[in-house]
């Protein structure tokens, strides 16, 4: 019997241990740090061995296949020994794609937009009563969707690179590429060439006979186009909303989704729905009634005739050049957290533009105020999301927008991009009207 080792004891591991388990494998879970109560739970009732606080060399070098979680890097010296033993090192995704045919993967990668877009296929998808689960990067691993509910028509994953670096035969039917723009950069030796190359590998194993629904105003991607071939037959979408195939058929203004990078996304996912099968009317009403996830240009509240947007997830210079591209009111910019190389050169214009105040938030804003000072005229800083909220108000008068956009990891001041989210919603549901 083939013996398993899944190194990461997360959602993605979880769900690769029972599904390796369901269908018969031999199977050990190796965690380096704690392993959660119910994840615990979900292993003693599989009767799946498992270890924490460790990786016992011995026991992940005895494995005929490793399955690394997304979390671990690539370099750690435990893997690079397996690989000098030739034990295979893959991913969960692509674990799970063994058992499940390849015509029913719709996936979704990019920098930015990611869950948006996987979100509103799904919607879309379920709208038109196809049988369809969600899944990958959002919710529930692919392998737990597999060994938790098999028999889908169609399963609409979010990947992230990681998730793709881990890859050998993994094939999507439907792969949607969204843009790619610098991030992680720490996990691919500071180039963003590896970073392009890893987020390609999603259309790696396609055939003319799959579809890759691309962005063709993406720099990075024209570029690595031109200097590599790719099988796949490629709808290329702009990001106008007058692409051929969706001219004068969708109706957007009565949407949600507000915002050039929010059409763009929409027109993915509605390529992705008409490959899919699904009908014009269908589509419209799916449009209509998507209610996109929390912490993205999320309206909270509207107080003194300010708008107060959370936008959380925006943990990157694009994503917060597109949320200033969606404003069209004078705003004040909460920004800040812990700075991920980033260049703010790419917001400088619209700043200028559009931003009467800048509130800092974070425990280090020394990059911050060194880019903001010399073209924001007020700018502050705060170290909790009280003190941001009570100073951007400050500086609001009747028709702007607080707008938190924070283009950094959220890690030195909250648990994740969601408790920043969940907190900013906090203090301005308390603000007095």
């Amino acid at each position: 019997m083939r013996k398993i080792v899944i190194m990461g004891a997360g959602e993605s591991g979880i769900g690769a241990a029972l599904l390796a388990k369901q269908k018969g494998l031999d199977v050990f879970v190796s965690e380096k740090g704690i392993i959660l109560d119910h994840f615990k739970a979900e292993l003693d009732n599989a009767q799946i061995p498992y270890e924490s606080g460790r990786h016992t060399e011995g026991v992940i070098l005895g494995a005929s296949e490793i399955i690394k979680s997304p979390g671990i890097p690539d370099t750690i010296a435990l893997l690079k020994v397996a690989r000098d033993k030739k034990i295979p090192v893959i991913s969960e995704i692509e674990f799970a794609s063994r058992y499940v045919d390849f015509r029913s993967i719709i996936a979704i990668t990019g920098s930015n937009g990611k869950t948006t877009t996987t979100s509103l296929i799904y919607h879309i998808l379920k709208t038109a009563k196809k049988d369809v689960a969600v899944g990958g990067n959002i919710g529930k691993s692919f392998a737990r969707l597999l060994a938790e509910e098999p028999e889908h028509d169609f399963y609409v994953l979010e990947l992230s690179s990681f998730q793709l670096d881990g890859i050998k035969k993994f094939r999507p039917f439907i792969a949607i590429l969204l843009n790619i723009t610098p991030d992680h950069l720490d996990r691919y030796d500071n180039k963003m060439r590896n970073y392009v190359a890893a987020k390609f590998r999603i259309t790696m194993n396609q055939t003319e006979d799959d579809i890759l629904i691309s962005n063709a105003d993406d720099y990075e991607m024209k570029q690595f186009m031109k200097q590599n071939i790719i099988e796949a037959n490629e709808w290329a979408i702009n990001t106008h909303f007058d692409s051929p195939i969706l001219r004068g058929r969708f109706d957007m203004t009565k949407s949600s989704l507000k915002g050039p990078h929010n059409y763009f996304n929409a027109s993915c996912a509605i390529a992705a729905a008409i490959v899919a099968g699904c009908a014009d009317d269908k589509i419209q009403l799916g449009l209509e009634t998507f209610t996109n996830a929390p912490h993205r240009l999320e309206f909270i509240k509207n107080i003194k005739n300010t708008d107060y947007i959370n936008d959380s997830k925006a943990t990157n210079v694009d994503s917060v050049f597109w949320a200033l591209k969606s404003m069209t009111q004078p705003v004040v910019l909460i920004i800040g957290g812990i700075d991920k190389g980033n260049d703010y050169k790419q917001i400088e214009r619209l700043v200028r533009e559009k931003v009467k105040a800048v509130v800092c938030l974070g425990l280090d804003n020394s990059k911050l105020l060194a880019f903001f000072n010399p073209i924001v005229k007020n700018i502050e800083e705060a170290k909790s999301m009280q003190e941001a909220v009570t100073i951007a108000a400050k500086y609001t008068e009747g028709g702007d927008v607080v707008l938190l956009s924070p283009a950094c990891s959220s890690f030195d001041l909250f648990k994740n991009y969601e408790d920043r989210g969940e907190q900013f919603k906090q203090v301005v549901l308390s603000l007095k009207d």
